[in-house]
């Protein structure tokens, strides 16, 4: 009798486990999280590109954009980033000489140019961007927009340009230095500013701004985008998001928003 109850038992036992096995949930694991740190001048891109990655299940994006020059700061300080997007070579060799990137990693990703802009209901039309243009004329008194030029990489081009143009000492007391592209951007787009130094991205996602003249190429180094992972944080997810940067479908996000891709 004791043997026939046991035996009922154990069969008992086994079909409750057998069943678990089919009823209790899964455990899977999550979706590594990337973390971005980017330009402010790649905001619509990257966060464009970041959304299909995540709709391709490559991974989780999560995206963190101010000026390089803060950006690389705050990774010298340690934040948790894991790829670095640099709207300038100073911040990513900055951050190379100090071994806080991967640097077998690092390679040129987009190229841009920088624009004179005015509020879409300016009076300017064109502006002829040559040396000793007057400048000061145009700004009548009032202030020119523009990043920082003693870190942020726009405000960096825009007095390389400037100097070479011979107009740099001559405006440079006039000069709004908002603390990244887009803010100097936003000075404009309010009309807190009658003209201002962005890129040509920036100027183009935006109806209250116009272009009223394009610097030439030849007046400031090469405006050019490094990027790297950061030394340590070199995840699959990571590696995976570096990559996806080279595909073609993220190419023409990059194209579609005015950057040139390398």
């Amino acid at each position: 009798m004791n043997g026939e109850w046991l035996s009922r038992c154990v069969g008992v036992l086994a079909a409750v486990l057998l069943i678990s096995v089919f009823i209790l949930p899964v455990s899977v694991p999550a979706a590594e999280k990337v973390m971005v740190f980017a330009a402010a001048s790649t905001t619509n891109a990257v966060t464009d590109i970041g959304k299909l990655f995540v709709e391709k299940k490559m991974g989780e994006f999560t995206p963190s954009f101010a000026s390089s020059s803060t950006l690389a700061k705050q990774i010298e300080s340690g934040a948790p980033a894991n790829v670095f997007i640099s709207a300038n070579k100073k911040w990513m060799d900055y951050l190379e000489e100090k071994r806080l990137i991967d640097s077998a990693t690092r390679f040129d990703l987009l190229s841009n140019r920088i624009v004179l802009i005015a509020p879409a209901d300016s009076e300017l039309s064109k502006v002829e961007i040559a040396p000793n243009f007057d400048l000061v004329k145009l700004l009548a008194g009032d202030k020119l927009a523009m990043g920082d030029p003693d870190h942020v990489p726009v405000g960096m081009y825009g007095k390389k340009a400037l100097e070479a143009l011979g107009v740099w000492r001559s405006v440079e007391g006039s000069v709004a230095r908002a603390k990244d592209v887009r803010a100097a951007l936003a000075l404009v787009e309010r009309g807190e500013a009658p003209l201002g130094v962005v890129y040509a991205t920036d100027a183009a996602i935006t109806d209250k701004v116009k272009v009223v003249g394009t610097f030439p190429e030849d007046s400031h180094p090469p405006i050019v985008y490094p990027v790297a992972l950061v030394e340590g944080a070199e995840t699959p997810a990571a590696k995976s998001f570096l990559e996806f940067l080279k595909d073609p479908e993220a190419k023409t996000i990059f194209e579609k928003y005015g950057f040139t891709v390398r």
